[in-house]
């Protein structure tokens, strides 16, 4: 069923239908479907297009890694989006259809990965388990003695920055980079006017998206609700440009339930990718621990270690840089999609963690169709924003 609501507040003479703040590829996708449902729209970022988590992400497109539920759903329908524009948008936001392979190295491990897979594919994802000789047919330097592990076709990767600067650029939104939210502004009746910014505007819009990332629980805050959006920093580290030799996303089995875990401490996993331009990336790393950009070479270690099992050929390769960056972690492991009921205006488009890049179309699609009142391509309920418990709210005590 769609959300439907009418405009609260008239839209000023020249003023935008939408502000949209956040120039990532989350904030590119929803400007992109909304200008494509008629609404004029204007982008705002305090750094330049794709300068937070976008910019650091290695475009991952996956629906392997994902159990059956909500997040799958979007993720499928993000998938078919992205088929679509990668026929519209530049060949320059690399999109490759490279596919996923799921490892294990033992046969607990590989037991997991089939039971998994097999719920996948009856929810519609492209899952084939394939034996250890098959595996080596797929990647030929991956290394000896794996039993088996699962191939998706279905998994591809963008060049995430190129994608959100052809996603603003197609929408024909105005973009504004510099340009900090430092308030947002709501009418007597609470209801979103539009935002002041650190340079002295006013910008007037009868809705704002928050697609800001990590920082979407600031914009939440601005708007006088709670939206806790955390921090959970990550590596990847980058090495001098190769011949293909590795073909496909890899990863190991234990990389789906450090994606699910909601521990704060370091956790690293093998996750092994070629880029069309050359050079391998090599992740997976998480912990919680706020906005610290500091270096770790105890997690960058951990990351060669792994990797140069998976793949020992990647021992001999220098790795020419790491860097650092922030997934927007939310408690259930869900993005907020939709509009806040607690602020009538208020939509929020954040939360995705590390699938922010993959789940973008979809979470576009479902924004615009809640600032049009159309029908939702699926079920949004799951990502209702104000599904969170405010732990400053005073307890019921009515007798029970």
């Amino acid at each position: 069923m769609a959300t439907r609501f009418s405009s609260h507040f008239p839209r000023a003479s020249g003023s935008p239908d939408v502000i949209v703040v956040g120039a990532g590829v989350v904030g590119a996708a929803c400007a992109h479907y909304a200008a494509r449902a008629g609404l004029s729209v204007t982008v705002l970022d305090r750094g330049p297009v794709a300068g937070g988590t976008t910019g650091a992400g290695e475009g991952n497109l996956l629906v392997s890694d994902k159990e059956p539920g909500p997040e799958l759903e979007l993720a499928l329908h993000s998938s078919r989006l992205w088929r679509k524009l990668a026929e519209e948008l530049p060949a320059a936001i690399e999109y490759e259809t490279k596919g996923g392979v799921v490892v294990a190295d033992d046969a607990t491990r590989l037991a997991a990965l089939r039971s998994l897979a097999a719920a996948q594919s009856d929810a519609g994802v492209d899952a084939r388990e394939v034996s250890g000789g098959q595996l080596r047919e797929l990647e030929p330097h991956l290394a000896d003695g794996m039993p088996g592990g699962v191939h998706y076709p279905e998994d591809a990767q963008v060049h995430p920055a190129l994608a959100a600067a052809h996603l603003l650029r197609a929408s024909g939104a105005e973009v504004r980079c510099g340009e900090e939210v430092t308030a947002v502004l709501t009418a007597a009746d609470g209801a979103v006017r539009g935002v002041a910014t650190a340079s002295g505007a006013r910008l007037l819009a009868p809705y704002v998206v928050n697609a800001a990332g990590t920082w979407s629980g600031e914009i939440a805050r601005m708007a006088g609700v709670r939206l806790p959006v955390l921090p959970r920093r990550g590596f990847v580290l980058v090495t001098e440009p190769l011949p293909r030799v590795v073909r496909h996303k890899v990863y190991a089995a234990d990389y789906v339930a450090d994606v699910a875990s909601g521990s704060a401490a370091l956790q690293t996993s093998a996750v092994v990718e070629g880029t069309a331009a050359g050079p391998v990336l090599i992740g997976a790393s998480r912990e919680r621990v706020g906005f610290d950009r500091t270096l770790s070479v105890e997690v960058l270690r951990r990351l060669a270690e792994r990797a140069t099992a998976l793949f020992p050929v990647l021992g001999g390769v220098r790795v020419i840089r790491a860097y650092a960056g922030f997934r927007p972690y939310l408690p259930d492991h869900l993005p907020a999609i939709g509009p806040d009921p607690r602020v009538p205006g208020l939509v929020h488009a954040c939360g995705h963690e590390g699938a922010g890049i993959g789940l973008a179309p979809a979470t576009g699609v479902l924004t615009a169709a809640a600032l049009t009142g159309s029908a939702p391509p699926l079920d949004p309920r799951p990502f209702r924003p104000d599904r969170f418990p405010d732990p400053c709210a005073a307890p019921d005590r009515r007798p029970r």
